[in-house]
């Protein structure tokens, strides 16, 4: 933004001080001026010379002390002027380093620091929270360059495989059609898959959705029904209990994320006897939303990467169902977005844990779902 040029903040301050010196300068010495007309009797009073006026104006007490008057007004004004200008680059030093640190990120350098030392301040605070901006931006910016990557990665694949199967089909004519449809239709629809999650997390990471009263008891019920063919068909029985949880956000998104949650708990899942539970809850200031389900033991440094994008875990992707890596990282987004957060965590038997914390609204903030 274009911006005329104007008086820096340490001038601003310096002809603040000066004349706030001023200012009070000048009220002591009206105070001066108006004891000396209160309580010294007119005859008492010598003034440099060779005579005494005696009158009410009292023109001899005005003579001796308004020169005076001036020159303690001159030395304030002097002493005010350079006294400011020292305090206030003193005062302003910290915001100049603030300042060169925001010319630096601002080209791009986001591990550069502040660092203030000292007492906590105005200064210190402001100059903390722009480190921690830093910190978050430099981790967020690495983050989504991690994740560019990884997913230019997993779209290249299923591009690369339809080329190789037209490839294949150009090079042999007689090769069956069908089968060649069926493979394009199964990789086709694995890169849409991949690219709807993607934008499921783009409009997590947004936030751009409007806020409501959502239950998520209801959603955990809902997302149970829609998936309960899945479950039938992998023997696995669906256990959902719990309370009414009131929290506020996207109803399509936390529906998703409940989804993804209990999908995940389905297809990762031990071939025979094994279980799946999602409970609601509410703590203090929060609700909470629990899937557990049984399966293969896990390590805690596997379970701590399994909400990065594109982690599967060792072993864990099997089947037609086994998604494309997004679905915990589409969790913990959506979750983030909600201001809430996600904890995973490995079950002493087998299996995983995942516990999602949004805050609990008493009050309705729009309609209910």
């Amino acid at each position: 933004m274009d911006r005329r040029p104007g008086l820096s903040i340490r001038l601003k301050l310096t002809l603040s001080y000066a004349g706030f010196l001023m200012v009070a300068g000048a009220l002591l010495l009206a105070v001066v001026w108006v004891f000396l007309l209160r309580y010294v009797p007119a005859g008492d009073f010598l003034p440099p010379g060779d005579f005494i006026l005696i009158g009410p104006d009292r023109y001899d007490l005005w003579r001796a002390f308004a020169p005076r008057v001036a020159a303690a007004l001159v030395c304030l004004l002097a002493f005010g002027l350079v006294g400011g200008w020292l305090l206030a680059g003193a005062m302003l030093m910290p915001l100049a380093r603030i300042t060169d640190a925001t010319r630096l990120a601002a080209k791009g350098s986001l591990s550069h620091r502040i660092w203030l030392a000292g007492r906590r301040d105005e200064f210190r605070e402001l100059a903390d929270a722009f480190d921690t901006m830093l910190a978050r931006l430099e981790a967020h910016v690495a983050e989504q360059r991690r994740f560019a990557a990884n997913a230019s990665h997993e779209l290249r694949t299923p591009l690369a495989i339809t080329q190789t199967l037209l490839d294949v089909a150009r090079n042999d004519p007689n090769r069956p059609a069908a089968d060649l449809i069926d493979t394009l239709h199964a990789v086709n629809a694995r890169a849409i898959d991949l690219t709807e999650a993607l934008l499921v997390l783009s409009r997590a990471d947004q936030r751009s959705f409007v806020r409501e009263e959502v239950d998520l008891s209801l959603l955990a019920e809902e997302a149970a029904e829609t998936l309960l063919p899945l479950a039938e068909k992998r023997g696995l029985p669906v256990h959902v209990s719990g309370e009414f949880t009131p929290t506020a956000g996207s109803y399509a998104l936390l529906l998703q994320m409940t989804t993804n949650l209990l999908h995940n708990a389905i297809v990762h899942n031990v071939p025979e006897g094994g279980e799946v539970w999602v409970t609601t809850g509410v703590e203090a200031e929060h609700v909470v939303l629990t899937v557990e389900n049984t399966g293969e033991r896990l390590a805690p440094h596997v379970v701590a990467t399994l909400a990065e994008p594109f982690q599967r875990g060792s072993g864990r992707t099997r089947g037609d169902h086994a998604g494309v890596g997004l679905g915990l990282a589409i969790v913990r987004n959506i979750a983030t977005a909600h201001d809430g957060t996600l904890t995973l965590t490995p079950r002493a038997g087998g299996g995983l844990r995942v516990t999602v914390r949004l805050p609990r609204v008493d009050h309705p903030t729009g309609k209910s779902k």
